[in-house]
C-alpha cells in the first residue's frame, strides 16, 4: 500500500478513515445551529478535497483524522461567516473611503481633539489601536462604564461632523 519512508495520500487514508471522520462531522453538525443545510457527508467530502489538493502534510492515519477535524471546523467557520456577512450586507453596497472623506475624518478628528482631547484620544485607543473598552479604559484610568460612555458620545459627535462635512 504505502512505502515506509512517504506518508499515505490522502487517497489511501481517506476509505480507512471514512467511517470516523463521518461520526465526527455528525457530532460538529449537532452543535450547529438548527437549520443547517450542510449534511455530515458533505462536510466530510469537502475536508477530503481540501486536503486531498493540499498534499500529504500528514504522517500516518491518526494525525490524517486530526487535519481532517480541524479542517471540518474550518469549513463549518468559514460557513458561519458568510452566513453572517450575508446578514449584515444583504442588499447593501459597501462604501470605499475615498481620500477625501480621509481627509475629513482627520479633519474631524482634529476638531475632537481642540473640543475634548480625551475624547479624540479615546478614538485613538479604541478605532486606530484596536483597544478593547476594558483596554482603553486601564489606558486612560477610567472605568469602562465611563469608556462606554465618551466612546459612544465620541462616536455619534464624528457622525454628526463628517455627516455636515462635504466629502
Amino acid at each position: 500500500m504505502t512505502a515506509p519512508d512517504r506518508p499515505p495520500a490522502a487517497q489511501e487514508v481517506a476509505p480507512l478513515v471514512y467511517d470516523e471522520l463521518r461520526r465526527l462531522a455528525a457530532a460538529y453538525m449537532r452543535r450547529e445551529r438548527p437549520g443547517q443545510t450542510l449534511q455530515a457527508t458533505a462536510l466530510v467530502h469537502e475536508a477530503y478535497l481540501r486536503l486531498a489538493s493540499a498534499g500529504t502534510p500528514w504522517h500516518d492515519k491518526r494525525h490524517f483524522v486530526g487535519i481532517a477535524a480541524r479542517a471540518m471546523r474550518q469549513i463549518l467557520v468559514e460557513r458561519a461567516r458568510a452566513r453572517g456577512a450575508q446578514k449584515r450586507w444583504a442588499g447593501l453596497d459597501r462604501v470605499t473611503l475615498t481620500d477625501a472623506l480621509a481627509a475629513a475624518a482627520s479633519e474631524a478628528l482634529t476638531r475632537l481633539a481642540r473640543v475634548d482631547a480625551e475624547l479624540a484620544r479615546l478614538v485613538e485607543l479604541r478605532y486606530f489601536a484596536g483597544l478593547s473598552i476594558e483596554e482603553a479604559a486601564e489606558a486612560l484610568g477610567i472605568s469602562p462604564a465611563t469608556v462606554k460612555r465618551r466612546w459612544a458620545l465620541a462616536r455619534a459627535w464624528l457622525f454628526r461632523e463628517l455627516s455636515e462635512s462635504p466629502a
